[in-house]
């Protein structure tokens, strides 16, 4: 088999119809054109409804094909009414990403219930909504892939991101409980862990003194760029590449964890 074909049929997402939660944002948003790009189905799914939009339309006339609705990923209604409408048009979901992302640098005893509220419902309830609602179908036809966003920052600890890197903690053993109990279900659900990859929810946490701290700790001294998440995601996201993969903390990080001194 030329090596070409032998990608396409490892790689390849045809027939398939995945949902992108966040997938109007940057990272989220190129996974979104990556999953098109290989042939699947793509409903983009954002808090932003003109995000979701103009990401639909990107893939649209890309030769792909996309919808686009506003959701917020802690409303349990919103989601369903979202899966419905997948159910509705293209029949399933193969594939959920879940990439919702709110961060905060407060210190400790300056955080607020307020905001260690919202960001446990944003990074971590939302990550258990989205797996109920669209799980639920992917047990009852026994496949799919599940692919939650998680961070360096869970683990271990990072300086000044607290709520952020509790929630994201709290993401990994979603993914690991639900991978042990969906695996005889055929569902796959596996973590993307990504290093320092400039995006909405960090930005303005990204000063100088912070940016040389984390460069000071990453072997390969630079950020990563969106397009570096997207051969991991796919090798996910294929039932062919890794169809014996459940359970994993995939790691995209620049060597960040296995730093030392």
């Amino acid at each position: 088999m030329a090596l070409a074909a032998y990608l396409t049929e490892m790689f390849g997402l045809d027939g398939k119809r995945a949902a992108v939660i966040g997938g109007g944002g940057v990272l989220a948003g190129a996974m979104s054109s990556a999953l098109a790009g290989a042939g699947a189905k793509v409903a983009v799914l954002d808090l932003n409804p003109d995000a979701a939009q103009t990401k639909a339309d990107e893939i649209q006339a890309s030769g792909g094909e996309a919808m686009a609705a506003q959701v917020d990923v802690t409303s349990r209604a919103d989601l369903e009414a979202a899966c419905r409408t997948i159910d509705e048009t293209w029949g399933g979901t193969d594939i959920l990403i879940n990439a919702p992302g709110v961060n905060s640098s407060t210190p400790f005893f300056e955080i607020t219930d307020g905001e260690w509220e919202k960001l446990i419902a944003v990074d971590l309830k939302g990550v258990f909504l989205a797996c109920q609602v669209f799980g639920r179908g992917m047990v009852e036809r026994r496949c799919g892939s599940i692919i939650n966003i998680s961070s360096v920052s869970s683990g271990p600890p990072l300086s000044r991101v607290f709520t952020y890197g509790v929630a994201k903690g709290g993401v990994n053993q979603v993914t690991q409980f639900l991978a042990r109990e969906w695996a005889e279900d055929g569902v796959r659900v596996n973590a993307l862990v990504p290093g320092f990859f400039p995006a909405e929810q960090n930005r303005k946490l990204l000063t100088g003194e912070r940016t040389a701290k984390i460069m000071a700790h990453t072997p390969m001294k630079r950020f990563g760029e969106a397009e570096e998440l997207l051969g991991a995601v796919l090798w996910l996201a294929s039932d062919r590449a890794s169809g014996f993969v459940t359970g994993a903390l995939v790691r995209v990080d620049g060597g960040f964890a296995a730093m030392t001194i």
